[in-house]
């Protein structure tokens, strides 16, 4: 699963709030909503938030196993 507990973090630091996101760069309510809930996202809203803050993606996200999936991603390969 992907969580985005880092994207607060590099908010924090860069001294960008919510309200900022919304009123000055045009980022909707809805997928901060979603960002705080750890929802799926596109990758526009991680790419204009990597612009915005001046960032690299795994400053604001990052890839954590969800327990239940630990051993098996569900995908399967057609590879010999």
């Amino acid at each position: 699963m992907i969580v985005y507990e880092r994207l607060w973090q590099t908010m924090r630091r860069r001294g960008i709030s919510q309200y900022r996101l919304i009123r000055e760069y045009g980022v909707s309510s809805g997928q901060l909503d979603r960002l705080r809930k750890n929802q799926g996202v596109s990758t526009y809203t991680l790419d204009q938030l990597c612009r915005i803050l001046d960032c690299r993606l795994e400053d604001i996200a990052e890839f954590r196993p969800a327990p239940e999936a630990a051993g098996d991603s569900g995908i399967t390969s057609s590879i010999p």
